[in-house]
């Protein structure tokens, strides 16, 4: 019993209450832009990039938060699709373009003041610059898709215009709506969240997924990779810093620096199962709900993995 009551005050109240807090965060942000109507002017910037995909500019100033944080970005779309603004199939292609600009906020505050100096310069640089380029691509095929797939019919820009209050409204007023707003949509997502991530964390902690990872062994001799590389791999599944500093010292001798970034870019590929159990389910049910966070964590998937996979081949290529 002891044990259980340190899992969840532990690990679970901490992280529930970093995501709740970001979230609000995010709506609370949303809704703010609205009632000052400061969310147009944002969205003006990013109009290269909803235009085409025809989304409304208005949804281009919660693609560019994911620069700032990726889970304020993520509650400002909920919040336009709450609203109307966006259905689902346009909320999944503005997933998708979120990708790249999440990328961005993960460069500033993970690749380069974290994984670059473990990794050192010649392979650091050429993993994180592959790992932009997937995120550069998935991007790009959600402006595609939403230049394809998204007509009028998917989208209510109104929805959000026809609420930009009056100029008489007094700031008070403003906050007080914002903060009513952002009041019931995070009632609406903590118990979800609560719920959900307390399962995943229990399941994580009672289950072994050592397991689930012998995969990479056969994997490893499939693409040309030394014996050494499989604890490297099954490592990274479970943590990805832990597995560059494993993987760090043995580029040169065990590892080339093709192989190095193979072994990665594998790992990376093994680990989405993990991930997704561990971040991604709780973090995308507590947002969308079970129904529509399923959607969105499969396309998020799917994309990744492809990307991923021919990334791995393009250097499988490599001599």
């Amino acid at each position: 019993m002891s044990g259980l009551l340190d899992v969840l005050v532990g690990t679970v109240l901490p992280r529930v209450l970093l995501i709740t807090a970001l979230i609000a965060a995010g709506v609370g942000l949303a809704n703010l832009l609205v009632e000052y109507g400061v969310v147009q002017l944002i969205a003006r910037g990013a109009r290269s990039l909803t235009g085409p995909a025809n989304l409304p500019d208005e949804v281009g100033a919660a693609i560019l938060t994911n620069t700032l944080s990726v889970t304020a970005g993520y509650g400002m779309l909920a919040e336009f699709r709450d609203r109307g603004v966006l259905d689902d199939r346009a909320t999944l292609v503005a997933v998708v373009m979120n990708t790249f600009f999440g990328f961005v906020q993960h460069l500033i505050t993970y690749y380069l003041p974290v994984l670059l100096p473990i990794l050192g310069l010649r392979v650091g640089l050429l993993y994180v610059g592959t790992r932009a380029l997937i995120a550069l691509a998935i991007t790009l095929t959600g402006v595609l898709a939403g230049a394809l797939l998204l007509t009028e019919r998917n989208v209510d820009p109104g929805a959000i215009e026809a609420e930009v209050p009056d100029r008489d409204r007094t700031t008070r007023d403003r906050f007080r709506r914002a903060g009513e707003r952002t009041l019931r949509k995070v009632r609406g997502i903590v118990p979800r969240l609560v719920v959900i991530y307390t399962a995943v964390v229990l399941a994580l902690e009672f289950t072994d997924l050592e397991g689930a990872t012998t995969a990479a062994e056969p994997l490893t001799a499939l693409f040309g990779l030394p014996g050494a590389a499989v604890p490297v791999i099954l490592v990274f599944v479970a943590d990805t810093t832990s597995g560059a500093i494993v993987l760090a010292p043995l580029i040169g001798e065990s590892f080339t620096v093709r192989q190095a970034v193979v072994a990665m870019l594998l790992g990376g590929i093994l680990s989405f199962g993990v991930s997704t159990l561990k971040r991604s389910i709780p973090f995308q049910y507590g947002i969308w709900g079970a129904s529509f966070g399923t959607k969105v964590i499969v396309v998020n998937t799917a994309l990744q993995v492809l990307f991923l996979s021919l990334a791995l081949g393009a250097f499988l290529r490599l001599p």
